[in-house]
């Protein structure tokens, strides 16, 4: 059995709201959210004696928020008490950790900017960012790390917002569509053949009272969607979001899947050079055994970075995508470390 964490917390959990325009949707999301900050004492300290201090923005995975991963979890320890168990054992520097709100009514984000979901790519960079710097007293430095949708947001802003990342870390993020994706459209399209469209089913779902086990998968393949290929309004499509497969025989639509692979890592990996170069720290890992088969694309991509030159750290380890949080021993201490390296 996992040992819990009984150790009270010795820092300081601080909460606030930032509102930005940036959010603006079609799901009517508020654009209002909550942001959970955790200083431990050492970093207080020296902000205290005029030390600034460098800042790990936590992404999440999908069906989980911010706010969440920073809560009570049995046999188990909150994010924010790994936090001061790794700088207390000397393990890592002090930062400041950072929580945000980034759920969505589609069950989660991939950080991206869509007109559906929200601009959260730029949301990241352009607000949470300069709210923080403008709250703490910090030394410019930021890192993202995250798991799952909450990883690839990490390794997908590291690709797409030059200068803005100093370091990120990515457990598990999605890479690999064609494996990861593809798969599971038949399913997908199954358990929302009653409803005729993605569409539909999505409007239903949202009035629903309650989710069926199914739902999680089919409204995650929604938000995919949403968040890859949002089409335009329209009367019966209010929202924009359309699979891109038929609804008879699951044959793809080559447009809508290639819209979708313009987001994959491995599509992304070439062109991005120059802004991972920028990083100080690229650290990646994956499990032997993930159930998405994210470990297939992990190894791809991990083999175009040695191919171009860009620095990184790859650790596959034995185990699946669930119950990973223990790979933040590893990738927290190698952000802090990045993030107070001398240039």
């Amino acid at each position: 059995m996992p040992e819990h964490n009984f150790t009270p917390l010795s820092g300081r959990m601080e909460r606030f709201s930032v509102d930005s325009e940036l959010l603006q949707n079609r799901l009517g999301d508020p654009t209002l959210r909550e942001v959970l900050v955790h200083i431990p004492q050492q970093a207080d300290l020296a902000m205290q004696n005029g030390e600034p201090v460098a800042v790990i923005i936590y992404l999440a995975p999908f069906t989980s928020s911010g706010p969440q991963r920073a809560g009570w979890k049995a046999f188990a320890e909150t994010l924010p008490q790994r936090h001061e168990r790794l700088i207390a054992e000397g393990k890592m520097k002090a930062t400041i950790l950072v929580f945000p709100d980034t759920f969505t009514s589609l069950g989660g984000n991939q950080f991206v900017d869509s007109p559906v979901m929200g601009n959260w790519s730029s949301w990241l960079s352009q607000c949470l960012k300069p709210e923080i710097s403008k709250r703490y007293s910090t030394n410019g430095r930021f890192a993202l790390v995250g798991k799952s949708s909450g990883g690839y947001g990490a390794l997908y802003n590291a690709m797409m917002q030059n200068n803005a990342w100093t370091a990120i870390a990515s457990h598990s993020g999605d890479v690999g569509f064609e494996l990861m994706y593809k798969p599971t459209f038949a399913e997908t399209i199954t358990h929302l053949a009653a409803h005729g469209s993605a569409a539909k089913y999505v409007e239903n779902v949202l009035q629903s009272a309650s989710l069926s086990g199914a739902d999680f998968h089919s409204l995650m393949m929604c938000a995919l969607a949403a968040s890859y290929d949002a089409k335009q309004v329209t009367s019966d499509n209010p929202l924009g979001i359309t699979l891109p497969v038929s609804f008879d025989k699951c044959l793809i639509d080559e447009q809508s899947w290639n819209n979708w692979m313009k987001f994959d890592p491995l599509t992304l990996v070439e062109s991005a050079k120059e802004n991972l170069q920028g990083l100080t720290a690229l650290y990646i890992d994956c499990g032997n055994r993930d159930q998405y088969h994210i470990h297939y694309g992990s190894r791809a991509l991990v083999e175009r970075l040695s191919d171009i030159g860009i620095p990184h750290q790859w650790q596959e380890f034995d185990g699946s995508h669930s119950s990973i949080d223990y790979r933040l021993d590893t990738s927290l201490p190698l952000l802090s470390e990045a993030l107070y390296r001398e240039d």
